[in-house]
């Protein structure tokens, strides 16, 4: 077990640095100067001079290979450089948001989980009953309404007409239900899919017909047998999820005002903040080896055969 994941993690540090080199050629590639970005942001008019200084100053003058380098010793340390619109450390930028967005994505991770294994679950086990064309049509809904389109009807509905929960900004759990909820739905119309295709899958399985024929009980053979087995998709799509969740929260964060890294993102776009846009790509590349590699783990843990594979593998 050790060994397969001291293997998982070296395989994880090759790929995080070609995602280093693709993301330092992008900027390079970019036809923006990051000198005129960084004087643009600060409202200087450019000049020959200013232009040579900055360069020299963010170390731009030197060889490409030298500048990679560099910028992968700098990663290494979380030294994402200086933001050019604030003038302060880019790490400390984001760090400073990212509870934020962590508390958003957790918050509609568990609203997600909490609907979609019960209703997933009963519409496997009674197909073609009430609760399974219920699922199948919020699979449908979720899966078609855009994001900023349902979370506009959820803050007239229950903002503005109900006046029920905060239209915007942060601060007690009424103002995370409304973007939970938003961020949720489409989550929710994946994993209900998923493990209700899964369920019916496992039902066919020659493991559940032996099970019934040695008399355990049907609740034992569904909840400890059938679940357990069935749920493993479903896993693997939170793994593949949650650092999209993450880093794609930015238009839930753009429509509720919410304080977290992704509008900040949006903003230095806007704002052609070079580092803190190279800041972000790094993170969320980080955050989906991380998250494959968790739901790795648990997949072990969840399915024997997995597991009996993971010690073969070692």
């Amino acid at each position: 077990m050790g060994t397969y994941i001291l293997k998982r993690i070296m395989t994880i540090i090759p790929i995080f640095l070609v995602a280093t080199l693709l993301t330092f050629g992008m900027i390079h590639l970019s036809p923006v100067d990051p000198a005129e970005a960084y004087l643009a942001a600060a409202h200087i008019q450019p000049t020959e001079e200013l232009l040579a200084q900055v360069r020299h100053e963010f170390g731009l003058d030197k060889p490409l290979l030298v500048q990679y380098v560099n910028s992968v010793i700098q990663i290494s340390q979380f030294n994402f450089g200086v933001s050019y619109v604030t003038n302060k450390p880019v790490w400390e930028e984001i760090s400073s948001r990212i509870s934020a967005t962590i508390q958003l994505t957790v918050g509609s991770l568990i609203i997600a989980v909490l609907v979609s294994i019960p209703l997933g679950f009963l519409a496997g086990i009674k197909k073609n009953s009430g609760i399974d064309h219920f699922s199948r049509f919020l699979s449908f809904f979720g899966a078609s309404i855009p994001s900023f389109w349902f979370g506009y009807l959820l803050i007239f509905f229950f903002s503005v007409k109900l006046d029920l929960f905060p239209v915007e900004g942060i601060g007690t759990w009424k103002h995370l239900v409304l973007p939970a909820i938003t961020l949720a739905l489409p989550l929710i119309a994946l994993y209900t899919r998923l493990l209700r295709a899964s369920v019916l899958e496992n039902l066919e399985e020659p493991y559940v017909l032996f099970a019934r024929t040695r008399g355990i009980h049907e609740k034992k053979i569904m909840g400890k047998h059938v679940l357990r087995i069935a749920i493993s998709p479903m896993v693997t799509g939170l793994g593949i999820n949650l650092g999209k969740l993450m880093t794609g929260a930015i238009i839930v964060e753009a429509v509720f005002s919410w304080p977290g890294f992704g509008r900040y993102f949006i903003e230095a776009i806007f704002n052609r903040d070079i580092p803190v846009i190279q800041c972000y790509v790094l993170l969320a590349a980080g955050l989906f080896l991380i998250s494959n590699l968790i739901v790795d783990l648990i997949q072990m843990y969840i399915d024997p055969r997995i597991s009996r594979k993971g010690r073969q593998f070692q």
